[in-house]
């Protein structure tokens, strides 16, 4: 019966150890029996056949202890797989996977396994990792073998369902020290079947060669290559009892321990270049002391045991894995693995004779091909091919090779025939295999010399002025022949080398500069003609675009028609050289023709796209220039009216040439539908009609050919007209003004009923002249104002800023004017009337010709300075 021991207090622990003891030391009948740490405190499992002792015993101790029933389903069901002698427990497997129904697990099952020292603790760190039951090694017992072969158990509470072995520990006394054979066999089928490894090692013992298990792991490596097909195994350095060395410094020493290994190992040809990585991940954890530090032991395999859920998943421990054996065939995969390992024990050796004819003569077949690696001669032979083209290097490798075969003949006489032809053959083939490099760089320097040699022919003779074909081809039949006798020259008699495919190469070479130069040359020639086609039309296309006249489309046609027609004759005549085929020629002219077109047809586009600019530019012109190309100069005798139609009809028309392309045909009517549309309907809006621009396409202009559609061209005269009515509102307003400012007079019938109702006031200033002065010095006053102020210059601005501006300035102007009137005044004596007036005359006309300043600092003088002085 199964029973758990629950200790819930640090003494109750102390007792639980003791009883562990007494089970142990008594006669009490049981099957198993450990100790397991939990996150509530410490657990004693007994599988005892009679409970009564271990419960009376804790029972009787009273000191919070509970007696809890073991629950089957959570077991970890343990199985001894192999046993120590070799035997494989078929009938436990089965049984184990019907109980922990790991058939019904398709893929999703993980295998784990553990190796290391005997009495390393390996046992125990599964029990506390996995929750197994693996028997523990009882310390008070002495330190001996606890586990013996391969057991089995499941990981309880981890998915997805894990299988966890315990591999007998290595180095142990009770095998000895010759009798290595099953730990080779079990580590080998641990790596074989598991998808994750555990190597458990003591901290103290990292370096050591026996502790780290690198003879094994470098056996186990060599064999496993040669049994089995690669599979991704995660090799998981578990180190114990850590101390003060942080794990960054002793993970790098493990990892460069595992390379050396692999990098030591003999491998297939299948695998020379494989790298470790492509069969093993490797992983480095460090454990504190499990008697010392015990609590800070069940943390980190807290922690660690975290890694082991969802194991299989992406970037999880085991989730590389190439080969996974379905659940149900686990059982069949794990016998087979474990017969070819068991059989690989007992290889057939060959007969003595031949085994020693075998030995000996591979060893003088070694001797000779490392005396032939280090020969004087070989190596002087080798370093120079490495640079240059060596003559007679055929006869010169020959001669060498045949020595070496020579002097492995004469050793090897007296052995058996048939191993010593074999081991002659497989010298031969070593050294051929060891020049071949050398011979097929020896072709190499063949190709790239006659390569360079035939390139500088033919570009000499195409500057002495041969035509290109003719020249191609008398250069590669003079260098196809050199390159034939060069070839035989390097061939040794040993091997049954071929050049031809070194001489297919060199042809396929050959062609391919032959093509590259006839490319080259073909598109600089191409490209001469099309930068002179470029030069000829870009220009010329963009200034005819820009006048925007009726005779610039058919003067665009002349000009494209001649100047491809002359450049298409001169390229024929070059490409004639070339000896191309019909088909081929007719395609680089047509090229070139449709190169000028779309010289001509991307600028008209390019203009198209700055149709508003343009009609700008020329309304612009138009508006703002006379007929002489002067600026105008709006006097008010200018018929802006008129102008601004012109301007506008010649805007319009410019619109009507970058509307659509008319390279090929000229009978479209977009000039006769934008007059009708945009200047003719505000004529007669009584007879109302279909707009002519609501459409997306022009009368009989393919939908390819146009640039600006009708709908388009509205938008752009909308905008057209609005951007140009500033130009044309500031030419009126500045007519205007000019008007303004040369008519000084008021208009005649203001004047004559200035005549008619002031009559009775002229009368009075005639009968009463002092109102004359007085209206004179107002007069004064108010032309000084008006200078001093500016107002012409401030009503310019607005209406509004200028009664703002006025309104602030007014008052210091006056004061000033009556300041200086002051200062002058008392600069004078007392006079009578005629002579004050006459002193104030003088006043005014000083002010009015110096100037008055205002309170900003600014100068003014009057006009009317001239005026006061004549008078």
């Amino acid at each position: 019966m199964n029973w758990v021991f629950e200790a819930l207090s640090p003494k109750s622990e102390r007792i639980i150890q003791k009883c562990y003891a007494l089970i142990w030391a008594s006669r009490t009948p049981f099957r198993k029996v450990y100790m397991r740490a939990t996150q509530r405190g410490l657990w004693l499992y007994a599988d005892l056949r009679s409970h009564s002792f271990c419960s009376l015993q804790l029972q009787k101790s009273n000191l919070g202890i509970q007696q809890l029933p073991m629950d089957k389903d959570a077991g970890c069901c343990s199985t001894h797989l192999i046993e120590g002698d070799g035997t494989f427990n078929a009938e436990g497997l089965d049984s184990f996977i019907k109980e922990v129904k790991l058939a019904e697990c398709g893929l999703s099952y993980a295998v784990v396994a553990i190796m290391g020292p005997q009495s390393s603790g390996k046992s125990t760190l599964l029990n506390n990792l996995f929750h197994t039951n693996f028997r523990e090694m009882d310390a008070y017992r002495g330190r001996s073998q606890t586990t013996k072969g391969i057991w089995m158990a499941r990981c309880v509470g981890i998915e997805p369902c894990t299988i966890v072995m315990d591999l007998e520990g290595t180095d142990g006394r009770e095998r000895g020290e010759d009798d290595t054979a099953f730990e080779k066999q079990s580590a080998l089928f641990a790596l074989a079947v598991s998808d994750i490894v555990l190597i458990n090692m003591w901290c103290h013992d990292i370096g050591r060669e026996q502790a780290a298990n690198k003879p094994l792991l470098k056996t186990v490596f060599q064999v496993m290559l040669r049994l089995f097909s690669p599979r991704k195994t995660t090799l998981m350095f578990v180190i114990r009892d850590k101390t003060r060395t942080p794990l960054e410094n002793l993970e790098p020493v493990l990892r460069e321990d595992i390379q050396k290994i692999w990098d030591s190992v003999p491998k297939p040809e299948a695998h020379k270049q494989t790298p470790l990585s492509e069969f093993f991940n490797v992983e480095v954890v460090a454990l504190s002391s499990f008697e010392e530090k015990e609590e800070q032991f069940k943390e980190q395999v807290a922690n660690l045991r975290q890694r082991f859920f969802h194991s299989i998943a992406p970037n999880g421990l085991a989730g590389d894995r190439r080969g996974v054996v379905p659940a149900s065939g686990f059982s069949f995969s794990a016998q087979q693995i474990w017969e070819v390992i068991k059989e690989n024990k007992d290889l057939d050796l060959p007969a003595h004779k031949v085994m020693v004819a075998t030995v000996r003569c591979e060893e003088i077949a070694n001797e000779k091909y490392s005396f032939f690696v280090t020969n004087e001669d070989w190596c002087d032979l080798k370093d120079a091919v490495q640079s240059h083209l060596v003559p007679g290097f055929g006869n010169k490798l020959s001669s060498l090779i045949e020595t070496c075969l020579s002097s492995y003949d004469d050793e090897a006489t007296y052995f058996e025939d048939g191993v010593r032809s074999a081991k002659r053959k497989q010298l031969e083939e070593k050294l051929i295999q060891l020049v071949l490099p050398t011979y097929q760089l020896m072709l190499e320097h063949i190709q790239l010399e006659t390569l360079d040699k035939f390139k500088k022919a033919l570009e000499d003779a195409l500057n002495g002025g041969q035509g290109f074909a003719k020249a191609a081809w008398n250069c590669t039949e003079t260098f196809i022949t050199l390159f034939d006798e060069q070839c035989k020259d390097a061939t040794i008699k040993q091997a049954d080398w071929d050049s031809a495919k070194a001489r297919d190469k060199f042809s396929r070479d050959l062609d391919s500069h032959i093509a590259e130069v006839q490319t080259a040359k073909l598109s600089e020639l191409n490209a001469l003609y099309e930068s002179k086609l470029k030069e000829a039309l870009e220009g010329p296309v963009a200034a005819l675009l820009e006048g925007g006249g009726d005779d610039t489309w058919p003067a665009i046609r002349r000009l494209f028609h001649q100047e491809t027609k002359t450049s298409v004759s001169n390229f024929s005549d070059a490409l004639s050289g070339f000896e191309l085929d019909q088909k081929a020629n007719e395609e680089m002219l047509s090229k070139l023709e449709k190169f000028a077109r779309g010289i001509v047809e991307g600028k008209t586009k390019e203009e198209a796209s700055k149709a508003l600019y343009r009609m700008k530019e020329r309304f612009t012109s138009l508006f703002n220039h006379d007929g002489d190309s002067m600026p105008r100069v709006w006097t008010g005798k200018e018929d802006i009216r008129a102008i601004t139609k012109i301007a506008r009809s010649s805007s319009l028309k410019l619109l009507s040439v970058l509307a659509a392309s008319r390279l090929d045909v000229d009978g479209d009517k977009i000039g006769d539908t934008l007059v009708l549309a945009l200047v003719d309907h505000k004529k007669d809006k009584s007879t109302p009609m279909q707009d002519p621009l609501a459409s997306s396409t022009w009368e009989e202009v393919p939908a390819t050919k146009t640039l600006i559609t009708p709908v388009q061209c509205k938008s752009l005269w909308s905008q057209f007209q609005r951007e140009t009515e500033y130009t044309i509102t500031q030419a009126i307003a500045s007519q205007e003004a000019n008007k303004r400012n040369n008519n000084m007079l008021p208009p005649p019938w203001a004047i004559v009923a200035m005549l008619f109702l002031g009559f009775n006031e002229f009368m009075t200033l005639l009968r009463n002249p002092l109102w004359l002065l007085v209206i004179f010095v107002g007069y004064l006053l108010s032309k000084a104002l008006w200078v001093q102020l500016d107002i012409s210059g401030e009503f310019s601005n607005g209406m509004l800023p200028g009664i703002l501006s006025l309104s602030t300035k007014f008052l210091p102007t006056v004061t000033n004017i009556l300041r200086k009137l002051a200062e002058e005044g008392q600069s004078q004596k007392p006079v009578t009337e005629p002579q004050m007036l006459g002193s104030f005359q003088g006043v005014k006309s000083s002010t009015t010709s110096s100037g008055l300043t205002t309170e900003n600092g600014t100068e003014y003088t009057s006009p009317l300075s001239t005026h006061v002085k004549d008078q």
